[in-house]
């Protein structure tokens, strides 16, 4: 068995790395039940108003590493994840996309009671089992409000986790409300600053002009720093398939915090993170739209938290400093799991 050294001397990019599986084994998708399918497989859930299927697709396999994504929004949909196609199979780790009940590929049920916390934490539970992982093997990433996802799960589900990534997500809400207001509204334009907010203030967000300015002063700035003309396809296909009856209950409409009547307005959980034993990796972006302070303060709060700077990086860091987050994923993942063989 290799030194816990000599694995993180390996290239983040080698199959070698962390007792990875060849390739030939890492996409064998024999006797699986999605060998037909080429990987992608509905799970049937159960919630407190009937039955639904979700949709998940598996990309590779690995007994040891196996990372299920939660995506963003609420209502976004798993394409922002289809990078991961480029770095997880060379490091040889097996991944999951993944839509959440009312999101693109899955069930979409017009039942709004169905759009709270708890009930995603079930449902992710559910595709758990479905899916085979276990403490073992298990991988969870939730990025934005999938980071939301992603703690709540932690807190109620910890024992079946290998390892925990909080990507580009806040543990308090209010203090998210505050970083809007204090520091990213204040490095805006002042003039589109007044505009917006006025916007705002009539509730006028169906008002084209309201995504005229956000795009080009706040969208290639905070969320996916690159030209409009140059946001990646899976990017523009996850917006537009964004399921907005979700992201409106439980985000609200405003893209300056999450405010009104929204569901998650008063969500926090920083007081909780003590209680979040596993291994965890926090991820933020020097320009995100969440406070990367915060996010590293996090990372200190749980018992074996580390904090990943993403110095180019906003919300979608994956796309923007995508060279510091997929080394420093891969990284962490490899780490939690030759300390497990050496355990």
């Amino acid at each position: 068995m290799r030194s816990f050294l000599s694995i993180m001397r390996l290239s983040p990019g080698s199959a070698e790395a962390a007792g990875a599986p060849s390739l030939s084994e890492y996409f064998d998708y024999s006797d699986r039940e999605e060998e037909l399918s080429g990987g992608a497989r509905l799970i049937t859930i159960t919630t407190p108003k009937g039955e639904f299927k979700v949709w998940t697709k598996r990309r590779g396999n690995n007994p040891g590493m196996k990372l299920l994504l939660l995506h963003g929004g609420p209502g976004g949909t798993h394409e922002a994840f289809e990078c991961f196609d480029s770095f997880m199979p060379k490091a040889g780790i097996e991944f999951y996309y993944y839509d959440q009940l009312g999101s693109h590929y899955s069930d979409q049920p017009d039942d709004t009671s169905l759009w709270e916390p708890d009930r995603f934490v079930e449902e992710v539970e559910q595709v758990r089992q479905a899916l085979g992982l276990d403490k073992s093997n298990f991988f969870l990433l939730g990025h934005s409000w999938g980071g939301i996802l992603a703690m709540e799960y932690a807190l109620k589900y910890q024992q079946h986790l290998k390892g925990l990534i909080i990507s580009n997500m806040m543990s308090s809400v209010p203090a998210y409300n505050r970083y809007a207001d204090e520091v990213l509204g204040p490095q805006m334009d002042p003039e589109v600053l007044t505009e917006l907010q006025q916007i705002e203030a009539n509730n006028d967000f169906a008002n084209p002009r309201y995504m005229e300015l956000l795009m080009p002063h706040f969208y290639t700035k905070h969320a996916l720093r690159m030209p409009l003309e140059q946001w990646p396809d899976p990017v523009n296909r996850m917006f537009n398939h964004m399921n907005q009856t979700v992201y409106v209950q439980m985000q609200g409409p405003s893209e300056f915090g999450i405010r009104g009547e929204a569901s998650l307005r008063n969500w926090d959980r920083s007081g909780d993170l003590p209680q979040i034993k596993v291994p965890t990796l926090t991820i933020g972006g020097q320009h995100d739209t969440m406070d990367p302070e915060h996010m590293k303060w996090m990372a200190k709060q749980l018992p074996e938290g580390h904090y990943l700077h993403c110095s180019e990086g906003s919300h979608m860091a994956m796309y923007d400093d995508q060279k510091t987050y997929f080394e420093g994923l891969v990284r962490f993942i490899r780490d939690v799991h030759s300390r497990s063989l050496n355990t």
